[in-house]
């Protein structure tokens, strides 16, 4: 007689992490939706707090609210890091440093009152929308991108540095051409001709007026539209693979990003689907090799 069989029962922990960290449930989707939510108002009342003619009318309610919000990202805050086997991972992230970043501003502003309007970053919690809304393309595009900008990082450091001593030179040349009466008046001053010139921004505030200094300044500007178009092109020649991603969110370390096909965190090293290996009972490993050894005779 053999005997039934044991079904994997999650801990509460495991159950934490699915409706926080993941969107693929129903109540891990209501979750973040309320949360994406709760987001939107918050940073909409630290908006309206700063007009003063609201704030005089309704300063007792936006702090208030303000204090509602923040008690509230606190607490999911608290149970991020409790819902993960390795929290300081998950504190050290971009996401954790943002959740953090997010609540501190109210406190800071119980010393510091005008350190309430740095609550405005918590906008950058928006991101989580990309997992809400199942738009896994995005978040496998932004991270092929991501990488793109690191695999060119040396390319475009070098690119920054031969345009840097363009700006220089340039400067120096016109204050020389010029000079003070122009409006030259030193060579950092120059130079900031230069660098609006050369970004195509232009704010007019300083201009050449000899023939020679026009002249340069035509070449300058003629030349920044390369110069614009390099950096482009630097990045899109690492734009070469592209690899399927999952929202699927470390139960160790908290980490997204991760590849289909992977079956450890490419962060920590942790497994990413534990509750997989203990679903199946022996029954079910004995039946698979059962089945193997018949299709082997």
């Amino acid at each position: 007689m053999t005997e039934p069989k044991k079904e994997f029962s999650p801990s509460l922990r495991e159950q934490l992490h699915e409706i926080i960290f993941e969107a693929d449930s129903p109540a891990g989707k209501l979750f973040d939706i309320i949360l994406i939510v709760s987001i939107v108002l918050s940073v909409i009342i630290v908006m309206l707090d700063s007009v003063a003619s609201l704030r005089t009318r309704y300063g007792v309610l936006f702090y208030g609210l303000e204090w509602f919000f923040t008690i509230l990202f606190t607490i999911e805050y608290l149970l991020r890091l409790g819902c993960i086997r390795r929290p300081l991972l998950y504190a050290r992230s971009f996401y954790g440093l943002v959740d953090l970043l997010s609540i501190l501003p109210t406190y800071i502003s119980i010393f510091l009152p005008s350190g309430k309007y740095l609550l405005v970053v918590r906008v950058l919690r928006l991101l989580r929308v990309f997992r809400v809304f199942k738009l896994v393309q995005y978040i496998g595009a932004s991270k092929h991108l991501q990488q793109a900008l690191w695999a060119s990082r040396y390319k475009i450091s070098v690119f920054l540095l031969a345009v840097a001593l363009m700006m220089v030179i340039s400067g120096s040349v016109m204050y020389i051409v010029e000079g003070p009466e122009n409006g030259f008046t030193s060579t950092p001053r120059s130079i900031y001709w230069a660098i609006v010139t050369m970004t195509t921004v232009g704010y007019g505030d300083i201009s050449p007026q000899s023939t020679i200094g026009q002249a340069i300044a035509s070449v300058m500007m003629i030349c920044a539209y390369g110069i614009i178009a390099v950096p482009t092109g630097i990045v899109t020649s690492e734009l070469t693979f592209r690899k399927a991603v999952t929202t699927q969110a470390c139960p160790e370390c908290g980490a997204e990003g991760h590849d289909r096909n992977m079956k450890h965190c490419k962060f920590c090293g942790a497994e990413l689907n534990p509750a997989s290996s203990h679903s199946r009972g022996p029954e079910e490993f004995r039946s698979t090799a059962d089945k193997g050894q018949q299709q082997q005779h």
